[in-house]
């Protein structure tokens, strides 16, 4: 009595091994780390999704070619993100004089990760301009969720509004998205045109010309040598270094408006920081 089921259990276990699909990657290896990193891009965690690709970039494997672009790029807009929303919270200080310890106190904290991050992207792309030798730059990640529209919430803290920590929480989510999706646009020669920028990377193996990306880390390395400026920071060391970047990087690329603009601009900010 106890054969037919046995012999029912037999004839669907290959039904299941040939329904099991591919086997995921081994936790801990470079690709389980590379689908978690995408993964955590698609739930806007990107603060996790760059210290996966640290972890990939901590060996020389058949990832990190890719790898270091992406975490450039999530370490640009999150930092990025917290110098705007820090100066939000600066210019809410000014309109609400009145009330302005507690937006202070937000400017310092927002300050303080932007500088964590920020210095994380210096460092990262000066690794990558000594790594990075072919004309093309892997871009192997899709264009994530949100809007290149302000944040609502953000406009009217710039008023003198103070909001309540959920709605600076949801803010500060709201920032990371768009300043995310901002600097994927950028990285992909395409500022603030999600349209041309989801074009560019729809393919798996998307890659932009080395002198499109560099310019969009120009541009951010100049954005951000603003947070170490004296009436921010005042860390005229890291203002220097991040304006010095910038310059190395744009002599190294061929002019265009947008170059010989953002040239300007960084040769007039190491300019006015001779005789600090």
């Amino acid at each position: 009595m106890h054969r037919k089921p046995l012999l029912i259990g037999a004839m669907m276990l290959p039904i299941f091994s040939c329904s099991s699909g591919p086997t995921p990657p081994r936790p801990g290896t470079p690709a389980f780390y590379w689908q978690a990193a995408k993964e955590n891009v698609g739930n806007s965690d990107y603060g996790k999704a760059s210290d996966q690709l640290e972890k990939i970039l901590n060996s020389q494997n058949d990832f990190t070619a890719k790898a270091r672009p992406f975490r450039l790029v999530l370490l640009a807009g999150i930092a990025q993100a917290y110098i705007d929303i820090a100066e939000t919270f600066e210019q809410g200080a000014q309109a609400n004089k009145t009330n302005a310890t507690p937006f202070h106190k937000y400017v310092g904290s927002f300050r303080s990760i932007a500088s964590r991050y920020s210095i994380q992207f210096a460092e990262d792309f000066d690794k990558f301009t000594k790594a990075q030798t072919g004309s093309e730059v892997p871009l192997e990640f899709r264009v994530p969720a949100g809007t290149v529209a302000p944040v609502a919430m953000l406009d009217k803290v710039s008023t003198g509004f103070l909001p309540g920590p959920p709605d600076v929480e949801k803010a500060q989510n709201d920032a990371l998205r768009r300043s995310v999706l901002l600097a994927v646009c950028s990285a992909a020669g395409a500022s603030n045109d999600t349209a041309k920028a989801t074009d560019v990377l729809k393919s798996e193996s998307a890659k932009v010309s080395k002198d499109v990306f560099m310019q969009a880390m120009a541009q951010t390395l100049h954005a951000q040598a603003a947070l170490f400026g004296k009436k921010k920071l005042g860390r005229p060391d890291h203002y220097k270094h991040f304006l010095t970047q910038a310059l190395e990087t744009l002599k190294g690329l061929p002019e265009n408006k947008e170059s010989k603009a953002l040239r300007k601009k960084v040769e007039a900010g190491l300019k006015d920081l001779k005789g600090i």
